[in-house]
């Protein structure tokens, strides 16, 4: 049996300087998919060689109670924080940062220097962390794209990247708070590939970049869908000509209240109101541009 499709969406435009950006979730049909409560597709753009791109990043900013993950499809991510992490992730590796009980960052995409491409594409999640967790210090991990599992799928129709979660005999070495998965599946031109879900968990995918039939439904190249909470398979089809890339995500529905206010994610009024008083009091440290 296959899973429904609730609902899709493009989401709202949110771009930042030269990068067109489209905030997919929290949406008008959902706040939240398993314990993510936040995506931002930076979408594919060719960056010309007389272009400007932007060298000081987004801008610092604080974060409190949630991790962020960046996926780089293309491009070269620069990241500073409070606690003294610095490193560059290039095309295929990955940004995860638990703010935990507070931090300040920044970060920066732009074309991939090793690759000289002038391409520039990735996904950004906030994942809304157990209230435990949200107490603990900051954590940082580089994850460059040789260190992600990968595997063929059977009967070379593709392959499948775990970012987050696990796959068969594919774990992610970014920590888990409870179960969730975060998959890259790319699939050849013609072939179809499913997935079983598992009851209980909520699923969500978006398509970067093609179009493709998912689940008997004809999706466009930038919609997010989700998916209804029974069981079944998610099963993707590429069409004749090209072949399709489809991010898929999900986890265990958050069961704690959740109270979100700018950057920060907490469990009540009381700690984003605690949150802010950190952050303006300097609790959350600097950050040094030249160490």
């Amino acid at each position: 049996m296959k899973k429904k499709i609730s609902f899709s969406t493009k989401g709202q435009r949110a771009d930042i300087d030269n990068l067109t950006i489209y905030r997919l979730l929290a949406n008008r049909y959902a706040d939240a998919v398993g314990p993510f409560v936040f995506l931002d597709h930076i979408a594919l753009t060719v960056h010309t060689a007389k272009a400007e791109t932007k060298k000081s990043g987004t801008g610092q900013h604080p974060h409190r109670g949630i991790a962020t993950l960046t996926y780089i499809l293309n491009g070269e991510g620069e990241h500073y924080d409070s606690r003294g992490n610095h490193a560059k992730v290039y095309s295929g590796g990955i940004q995860w940062m638990k703010a935990g009980n507070g931090i300040i960052h920044d970060e920066n995409l732009i074309p991939d220097s090793q690759k000289k491409d002038g391409l520039t594409h990735a996904f950004q999640f906030w994942i809304n962390l157990p209230s435990i967790n949200k107490k603990e210090q900051p954590q940082y991990l580089a994850i460059q794209a040789d260190e992600v599992p990968q595997k063929n799928l059977p009967d070379n129709k593709g392959w499948i990247k775990v970012i987050m979660g696990e796959y068969e005999n594919l774990v992610s070495k970014i920590p888990n708070y409870s179960k969730q998965i975060l998959y890259h599946i790319h699939i050849e031109a013609g072939e179809q590939f499913s997935i079983e879900t598992e009851i209980g968990l909520e699923y969500a995918a978006v398509l970067p970049e093609q179009n493709a039939i998912i689940n008997e439904s004809e999706i466009h190249a930038g919609e997010f869908i989700e998916f209804d909470r029974d069981g079944g398979t998610i099963e993707i089809k590429s069409n004749s000509e090209t072949p399709v890339d489809i991010i898929v995500f999900g986890g265990e529905a958050y069961t704690e209240p959740t109270f979100a206010e700018g950057p920060f994610v907490m469990n009540s009024d009381k700690e984003i109101g605690e949150a802010y008083r950190d952050f303006y009091a300097g609790k959350y440290g600097e950050i040094n541009y030249h160490q």
